[in-house]
Parts: structure tokens; C-alpha cells; sequence
């Protein structure tokens, strides 16, 4: 017994726990998958398929998203900031309360978006995109303390 318990703690110790944003998920299908409350800083999703996944209080603060569909997908109260959103789909996607301070997401398709709360500082979107969401920008983000339609400039367009 004394080396079953030995040899366990030798694994333990020397095989740290794994985590998640040291995986490609690149071109994939997770739909579905539910990844809340999970770590997944500096995660690649090239191209990955995460219609209706759940990515809420996620850490993904420097992760690729590059293309990603993300529809219907959870992202509410999770870090996107530094993030690529880049040719990524977004739509009926819920942002609420999500930081996405300089993150790239110009070229991005957001339709039905859920932004309350979120925060878009230095975040380059379209004029148009900016203006659809400046119809129903509010709240203010529990994490950075700012208001969503000041992120994204609302007074000067």
C-alpha cells in the first residue's frame, strides 16, 4: 500500500494538472462543449466550430478565435481582452459583461448580439457595427468599471 501511495505522489508531482490553453483546438467541432469557467489564455480556435458552446467566465485573454462560427455561444463575464475575433461569426452570441479591451475584430459579422455590460475599449469595429450597437449599448463592466457606450465611443459618432 505504502507504494501505491508513493508512486501516486511521485505522478502527481511530477505530471502538473493539464490545462486547457495549452491545446489547439483549431479547426474543429465543439459544438456544444462547455468550457465555463475555464482557463483558456493564449487557446487557438482557428477556424473551430463553437456554435452553442458555453465560454462564460472564461479566461481567454490572448486566444485566437480567427473565423470562428460562435453562434449562439455563451461569452457573457469572461476576459476577451487581446483577443483575435478576426473573420469570426457572432451571431445571437451573448458579450454581456465581457472585457474585450484591444482585441482585433474588425473584420467580424456580429448580428443579435448581446453587448450589456461589455467593454469595447480600442476595440476597431466598423462604423456600422459600432452604430447598431450604440442603439442598445448599456450597463457598465464589473471588471474594467466602464460603461459599454463610453468603449465604444457613442458620443462621437
Amino acid at each position: 500500500m505504502r507504494f501505491l501511495t508513493l508512486a501516486f505522489l511521485m505522478i502527481v508531482l511530477t505530471f502538473p494538472a493539464i490545462s486547457f490553453a495549452a491545446l489547439d483546438y483549431g479547426k474543429q467541432s465543439l459544438v456544444g462543449g462547455d468550457f465555463s469557467g475555464s482557463d483558456l489564455k493564449g487557446a487557438t480556435f482557428y477556424l473551430t466550430d463553437l456554435q452553442d458552446a458555453n465560454l462564460s467566465d472564461c479566461d481567454l485573454q490572448n486566444a485566437t478565435l480567427y473565423g470562428a462560427k460562435l453562434k449562439d455561444t455563451n461569452l457573457s463575464n469572461s476576459n476577451l481582452r487581446e483577443v483575435t475575433l478576426d473573420s469570426a461569426v457572432l451571431d445571437g452570441t451573448d458579450l454581456s459583461n465581457t472585457n474585450l479591451e484591444d482585441s482585433f475584430a474588425y473584420s467580424t459579422q456580429f448580428e443579435n448580439v448581446k453587448i450589456q455590460g461589455a467593454d469595447f475599449t480600442n476595440v476597431f469595429l466598423p462604423k456600422d457595427v459600432v452604430r447598431r450597437f450604440c442603439e442598445s449599448a448599456s450597463g457598465t463592466n464589473p471588471f474594467t468599471n466602464r460603461e459599454t457606450r463610453e468603449t465604444l465611443e457613442c458620443d462621437y459618432i
